[in-house]
């Protein structure tokens, strides 16, 4: 009986050390791969040829990636300043002022919103931001714009990630004890005072990882934002201006990559870069966590 047991408990943690060890052999494979394909690139063009050009003209073998690197923050960057506040002030609302029932309501609305396929909300985009951009906010703020803009794929962008971002702020909050709170309030403090200086700063670390993981999740997100942002290679001047992002370009151009020599190392190479932003914007995140919990 104790030799059996044994044997399962060792079973069981060995094929347990073995996913472990896959996942974490994931990234690396998936990088070597793409380094692998993006050597034929490499070998013949410039590093900072490729990242900081903005001459793309793939049958004359130049392949400039500035242009796709600029929209593609620009893009994310914006979707990120409109969904973050949005996202943290409903996630405090949810949990410290909504009723119970509201916020058991609103998590299968969340879940739905997280799960639509993204060409829904390319569609929503194309039917709605793109007129709404086009014919109202750019003359508003007196720019010409046919709609098909950065605004307009942050905003579907947005929208997109919202779900996602709040998923994981509600959770923060919710494994933040009820005593901190009770304790503040019962010393004198208002709700708000509360909320500011024991739940935001409690809670600190997961929201900046919040963030950090939807930062991640809108760089990579393709057919919604391929659908409305214009898909015009150009260093974007304003938020009005068309643009096209790394992962629509990848999308856009793989079936064709076979008619023009270097096309698919260079269309590897665009992943990984995106791969490297990615893990750079991570990291970064985390060094951030890191030093906010030690303060």
């Amino acid at each position: 009986m104790i030799l059996s047991r044994r044997l399962i408990d060792s079973i069981s943690s060995k094929w347990m050390l073995a996913c472990l060890t896959f996942c974490l052999l994931l990234p690396l494979a998936i990088g070597a791969g793409l380094v692998f394909k993006s050597m034929p690139l490499l070998s013949s063009h410039k590093l900072s040829e490729l990242l900081f050009s903005s001459e793309w003209y793939p049958s004359d073998n130049q392949f400039g990636f500035w242009p796709f690197i600029v929209t593609s923050v620009w893009v994310t960057v914006l979707a990120l300043i409109i969904s973050c506040p949005l996202c943290l002030l409903a996630s405090i609302y949810l949990t410290q002022f909504a009723p119970k029932w509201f916020l058991k309501f609103m998590r299968p609305v969340i879940d739905i919103l997280a799960g639509i396929p993204s060409v829904v909300y390319g569609v929503w985009g194309l039917l709605i931001i793109v007129p709404f951009v086009g014919d109202k906010l750019a003359p508003f703020f007196h720019a010409d714009s046919l709609g098909y803009s950065i605004l307009a794929g942050a905003i579907v962008l947005a929208v997109m990630t919202i779900p996602y971002i709040l998923n994981m702020l509600l959770e923060v909050f919710r494994q933040i004890p009820v005593e901190l709170g009770e304790a503040s309030l019962s010393l004198g403090a208002t709700k708000w005072e509360t909320i500011k200086h024991i739940f935001l700063r409690k809670g600190s670390s997961g929201i900046l990882s919040a963030f950090g993981l939807g930062f991640s999740k809108a760089l990579g997100e393709t057919i919604a934002v391929l659908m409305v942002i214009g898909n015009v290679i150009q260093i974007p001047q304003s938020v009005f201006d068309s643009g096209y992002t790394l992962p629509g370009l990848i999308a856009n151009n793989y079936g064709e990559m076979m008619s023009i020599p270097s096309y698919d190392s260079a269309l590897m190479f665009g992943a990984l870069l995106l791969f490297a932003i990615i893990i750079v914007i991570n990291v970064i995140f985390r060094y951030i966590i890191y030093k906010s919990e030690l303060v």
